[in-house]
């Protein structure tokens, strides 16, 4: 069911019920050593958390648009091999790709780079130059780019051809075209599916624990393991999380909203 204009405008109860509950988590934080020693060990991964988002959400964006582009190529060859390729990665699990990047992948770039770098004289590489936070953001830009393939294809395709045709009568190439016409309109239409994958990436950052990475949920584990204070130790750890996605989401209905009402 779609959601009604006044449906939009309740007032939001659950984000006051969250709040309270934050703010207890929170009280119990500044007023407890035990919970204030977690969350300082846990600030430290924190930039692990965001970097390997916000890089791997990127890198993840325009291979996702290159890849939308190819399918709709008109060369046949292009669109099978996009097609593959999205089909293929959004049928593998998230963790069954990090593993695989990691450990498979990885050592066969190496391996590649060492090849051609031995022709041209360039010195080899180790297996531990290719560092595990790198591995992990690769495995989730690979992960994502497929979902994100799907969401701007279908913003692209739902561009009204007459505005492409009126385009074309204005003899604007097809980069332009694209960039004046097509793009800025679909935008519109894939920034909150977008904004959804940005949001899971952060939650699925959470799997980069399993190469030993040190985010925020890996440094949890070690406290955890530490001081076997598992549940103010996991409290912490959901809070970071909920912190992050939570704000994230009503930056992201801000934005939609004012996108809606600029051009509405």
């Amino acid at each position: 069911m779609i959601p009604t204009p006044e449906q939009d405008k309740d007032f939001p109860w659950w984000l006051l019920a969250a709040g309270a509950i934050g703010a207890f988590f929170l009280f119990q934080i500044f007023t407890d050593e035990l919970h204030s020693q977690i969350l300082g060990t846990l600030s430290k991964g924190v930039k692990i958390t965001v970097f390997v988002t916000l890089v791997g959400f990127a890198l993840a964006s325009v291979l996702g648009l290159l890849l939308a582009l190819g399918s709709m190529s008109k060369y046949l060859i292009v669109r099978q091999i996009t097609r593959f390729y999205v089909e293929i990665v959004r049928g593998i699990p998230m963790m069954v790709l990090l593993l695989y990047v990691a450990f498979v992948l990885a050592p066969a770039l190496v391996a590649l780079r060492n090849y051609l770098g031995d022709a041209l004289g360039l010195d080899p590489i180790r297996m531990r130059d290719f560092s595990l936070l790198w591995r992990a953001t690769i495995a989730l830009m690979i992960g994502y780019s497929a979902f994100i393939a799907e969401v701007f294809r279908a913003g692209l395709l739902a561009v009204d051809p007459g505005q492409i045709e009126a385009a074309n009568s204005l003899g604007l190439s097809r980069w332009q075209r694209f960039r004046f016409i097509v793009f800025p309109q679909a935008i519109r239409m894939i920034l909150p599916p977008l904004g959804n994958d940005f949001i899971a990436m952060i939650k699925d950052s959470s799997l980069v624990f399993v190469l030993g990475v040190l985010d925020v949920t890996q440094l949890g584990k070690v406290t955890a393991a530490g001081n076997f204070r598992y549940f103010e130790t996991y409290n912490v750890v959901a809070l970071v999380y909920l912190f992050i996605t939570v704000t994230l989401s009503l930056l992201l209905r801000r934005l939609e909203a004012h996108l809606r009402n600029k051009h509405s």
